[in-house]
């Protein structure tokens, strides 16, 4: 089993079906393989080798679904790299991976002359767009003139399930990224997985929206290749356009984090905009609030289901598809549940467990860890092996992820281990919070956070947007949790913010928050 296989799947059964749309290029299953073997045989021309790395820096586009599958047909490791971070940290990233050839995007030309300085393994650079007036000491090629050049004939190597396909860069305990292994079978089980799970097929149309850098979004290149489906890239999030394309190009199902569907579902033109095309949103990366989902459900008027995963799990852990008997429940008990985090993901074993290891009871309310295992769970860290130890215990890899779990088998996240509150020794839950906030209606985004305090130990502080031609005062947002949950959850005070500081992939990072009030 190996990723190589889904693309040759796809090719057989749906030869002249488009593929990939983006923008006005429009590619059929035939012509994408033509060009993903045409990229093949260039990187076999310039020495690249099974297990050789190689990173590429570009925004959704079909460049990127075409890297992902030559680089499993040479067998190589293929290092998606988030083109939000600076030259440093890129540089970081490439030097630990010992990536030998960067595929980037010119618009980036100036932090990759300034990240190659700092990164001599790199022999290569192949431009996306004309070669950019910029000076690097190391070849540099343009992508599509090495395609045109190098058509022909291409046999992918053999090579074992077990072997590496990619390397993705998340943040480790010491404050360096540290690179998640995954591998064929991890990639492949878990494209199998949301087949069965999502029950797609060819006539699916996935809506590459979150970044393909990230597994928010990555892991449907594979399974929607697999099915025959056709993939649509949409280069950068915006919330109009990303509405435009849902209508244009008929979108069916798409994988969005919560701040984008935010930012989408209170639009002002939201409503001008035809979904009838959508099947089912997923959302990911973050909790969401049920209000939200709420929202989601009836501005786009598709179902709804909340994922949660970790990049060490290739993504997904749960998803919080209804049990056929909860199909019949009452629409606000059925909005519940979806709500949730949701029931455990085909291919793994889940368990919420205590400081002893040992299972917390199914009540909605004992608080525990989750704990995972399976065959789309990483191996490992990139040359790590002390970090990877410590993350497992027993073959179970420990998420960090706080959460309770229902009778139904249901879990539900309270918080990240790092993200819990303890102020006046009680337990506070951030997401619990962010939940009340979300109700708000002058308040388009919140995050919720603990600062050292002297008399409670921790302040529960949080953070907000408030959504054009809104006002508010501190003491009116505190009244407002107080009104719908234990006064002592409240906020002690808020900041009102133009934007939260987020990630490259769109998540909103509590860790820059928290940091404004280190001494």
């Amino acid at each position: 089993m190996d990723i190589w296989m889904t693309l040759k799947k796809a090719v057989s059964l749906y030869p002249d079906k488009v593929a990939v749309i983006d923008g006005e290029h429009k590619f059929t299953y035939a012509q994408v393989a033509e060009r993903i073997q045409a990229l093949a045989r260039f990187f076999q021309t310039q020495g690249i080798q099974a297990k050789d790395r190689i990173s590429i820096l570009e925004v959704n586009s079909h460049v990127f679904l075409e890297a992902y599958y030559a680089a499993a047909g040479i067998g190589a490791i293929l290092n998606p790299l988030n083109y939000r971070l600076s030259a440093r940290e890129l540089a970081y990233i490439i030097k630990d991976s010992y990536a030998q050839w960067l595929i980037a995007n010119t618009e980036f030309a100036s932090v990759v002359r300034q990240t190659l300085t700092e990164a001599p393994s790199i022999k290569g650079v192949l431009w996306i767009g004309d070669q950019p007036a910029t000076n690097i000491d190391c070849s540099c090629y343009v992508y599509e003139q090495i395609l045109s050049s190098h058509f022909g004939l291409f046999e992918p190597i053999r090579i074992s399930e077990n072997d590496i396909a990619h390397l993705y860069y998340t943040s480790g305990t010491t404050g360096k990224p540290k690179g998640v292994i995954l591998t064929h079978k991890n990639v492949c089980l878990h494209a199998l997985g949301t087949i069965a799970e999502l029950r797609l097929d060819s006539t699916d149309v996935w809506g590459h929206i979150a970044p393909m850098f990230h597994l928010a979004d990555a892991w449907a290149t594979f399974a929607i290749t697999w099915v025959g489906g056709s993939h649509v890239m949409v280069g950068r999030f915006d919330p109009e356009s990303v509405m435009a394309t849902i209508q244009k190009d008929r979108i069916t199902l798409s994988n969005l984090i919560p701040t984008m569907l935010n930012l989408m579902i209170k639009h002002p033109a939201v409503k001008s905009y035809d979904f009838s095309s959508l099947r089912v949103i997923l959302s990911g990366g973050a909790p969401i609030a049920p209000e939200l989902v709420r929202s989601i459900i009836e501005t786009f008027g598709c179902d709804y289901i909340q994922t949660y995963g970790m990049t060490e799990t290739s993504p997904y852990l749960t998803l919080s598809i209804l049990k056929d008997h909860l199909r019949h429940l009452p629409q606000p008990e059925q909005l519940w549940y979806k709500s949730k985090t949701g029931r455990p993901f085909i291919t793994v074993d889940l368990k919420v467990v205590d400081d002893k290891g040992q299972a917390v009871a199914a009540d909605d309310r004992q608080v525990g860890e989750i704990w995972v295992r399976g065959d789309t769970i990483t191996p490992g860290y990139w040359n790590r092996p002390e970090e990877t130890q410590q993350a497992f215990f027993e073959g179970w890899l420990k998420t960090g992820d706080l959460a309770v779990v229902d009778k139904e088998g249901y879990v539900n996240i309270v918080d990240r281990k790092k993200d819990m509150i303890i102020s006046g020794g009680e337990n506070i839950y951030s997401i619990e919070v962010e939940n009340v906030l979300y109700m708000n209606p002058k308040i388009l985004e919140a995050a919720v956070f603990g600062v050292p305090d002297e008399k409670w130990g921790e302040a529960v502080t949080a953070a907000v947007v408030l959504k054009p031609g809104e006002t508010a005062t501190e003491q009116e947002i505190i009244d407002f949790c107080k009104q719908h949950q234990a006064s002592y959850k409240a906020p002690k005070s808020v900041l009102f913010l133009k934007e939260l500081p987020k990630t490259g992939s769109g998540k909103i990072t509590k860790k820059a928050l928290r940091d404004r009030y280190k001494k």
